[in-house]
Order: structure tokens, then C-alpha cells, then sequence
């Protein structure tokens, strides 16, 4: 077995570091470069790396304050989108009730208007006064310049006869002092014979005007249900 001293002076054994990273010595970079040009090319760059580190670091430290407004405009712009789509459902809807209600008006208003018109004729009727026929005179509907169509308003014909003229007259004047008729005109009379007797045959004409609210009377049902019954 041998064994070796190491007798010279100033024999330093070689150190055996880890694997660790170490950072460039820039100094002794700078030392070795002489050409002024490359020192301040890298000086610029240098200058720029650290130019632009600021400006990301001042970006990223921007976006993360506005984070929280970002978060909170896009909440505010869902809350509006759903308020917009519950105005237009709302809208739709009350679209569509207009439309069924001016069906049901319609409906309801065409329903009494030939019981409106034989009471008030029956109101008006004089005494030795009595009605042949009632007939409704067909008219086309209105159609306006716009293009829009208005149902021509309800007329009427009576065919009657009675045994006094001034019957007759009153007859004409009491129809057109009713609310809910209008343009009460005569067709002309005639003597006719029935039942042996000379006898006035007379033609009139109106038209059904709805009156107003004031001569609309009203009944409860059970008023109704206990006439009826």
C-alpha cells in the first residue's frame, strides 16, 4: 500500500461544488470587452429589458384593478339583457291581450245591437201601430285611405202599418229621439187594404248608434235569474 504526501507549498485541493446555478459574472464581462460600441449596445438592451419589465409588471398590476369593474360592468350587462328580454316578453304579451280584447269587444258589441234596435222600436211603437218586417239593408264595409277596413255601421228597414197618420208621425218623431238610433228617415207611405179596412202601409229606415255610457243600463245576474225563473 502506498501513500502520497503532497509536499508542495501552496497546494490548494480542488473543491468539488454541487450542481447549483450560479449568475454571469457581468463584471468580469464588462472587464474584458473593450470595444465601446458593444458596451453601450448592451447597456441598451439592459436599459430596455429592465424599460420593459416596468411597463408588464404596471400592466399586469392595471388589468388585475380592473378586474373586479370588468367583472362587476358584465353582471350589469347580463341584469340588462334580462331586463330587455322581460320588457319584450311583456310587450308580446300585452300585444296579444290588445288583439283579444278588441275581438271580445267586438263580439260582445255585435251581440245586443238587434235587441238594442227592436226595443227601442217597440218603445217608440204608438197605439193602432204595428210591424210587417224588419230587415237589416247590407252595406259594404268602409275602406280608408291608409288601407284599413271599418265595418259599415248596422242599418235597418221596418215595413209597417197603421190605422192613424198621426200615429204614424209620432212613430218617425219618437224613433229619432232615441239614443241608440240615428238617421231616421221615411220611405214614403201608401193605403193599403187588409181586413176589409183601409189601412197606411209605411217603409222606414235608421241607423244603430251605440248611445252613450249614461242611457246604458245594467242588471245583476241574479236579478236576471230570478225574473227568469
Amino acid at each position: 500500500m502506498k501513500i502520497k504526501i503532497n509536499l508542495l507549498p501552496g497546494g490548494k485541493k480542488k473543491k468539488h461544488g454541487g450542481g447549483g446555478l450560479k449568475m454571469p459574472d457581468f463584471g468580469a464581462f464588462v472587464s474584458k470587452v473593450k470595444d465601446p460600441l458593444l458596451l453601450g449596445a448592451v447597456a441598451s438592451w439592459i436599459l430596455v429589458a429592465v424599460f420593459m419589465g416596468g411597463i408588464w409588471s404596471m400592466t399586469n398590476a392595471k388589468i388585475a384593478s380592473l378586474t373586479p369593474a370588468l367583472e362587476e360592468w358584465r353582471r350589469q350587462g347580463r341584469n340588462f339583457e334580462q331586463m330587455i328580454e322581460e320588457k319584450d316578453h311583456q310587450t308580446v304579451l300585452r300585444d296579444s291581450l290588445r288583439i283579444e280584447l278588441r275581438a271580445i269587444r267586438e263580439i260582445d258589441g255585435d251581440r245586443y245591437v238587434w235587441p238594442h234596435i227592436m226595443d227601442e222600436i217597440s218603445r217608440a211603437m204608438p197605439e193602432f201601430t204595428w210591424i210587417v218586417s224588419l230587415d237589416a239593408v247590407v252595406q259594404q264595409d268602409i275602406v280608408r285611405d291608409d288601407g284599413t277596413v271599418v265595418p259599415a255601421p248596422t242599418k235597418f228597414s221596418i215595413d209597417g202599418r197603421t190605422s192613424n197618420i198621426q200615429a204614424f208621425t209620432r212613430f218617425l218623431t219618437q224613433l229619432g229621439d232615441s239614443p241608440w238610433l240615428t238617421d231616421i228617415q221615411t220611405g214614403g207611405t201608401s193605403t193599403v187594404v187588409e181586413g176589409n179596412r183601409n189601412v197606411t202601409s209605411f217603409r222606414i229606415e235608421g241607423t244603430f248608434h251605440r248611445a252613450d255610457s249614461a242611457f246604458i243600463q245594467t242588471v245583476p245576474v241574479t236579478d236576471i235569474t230570478l225574473q227568469g225563473g
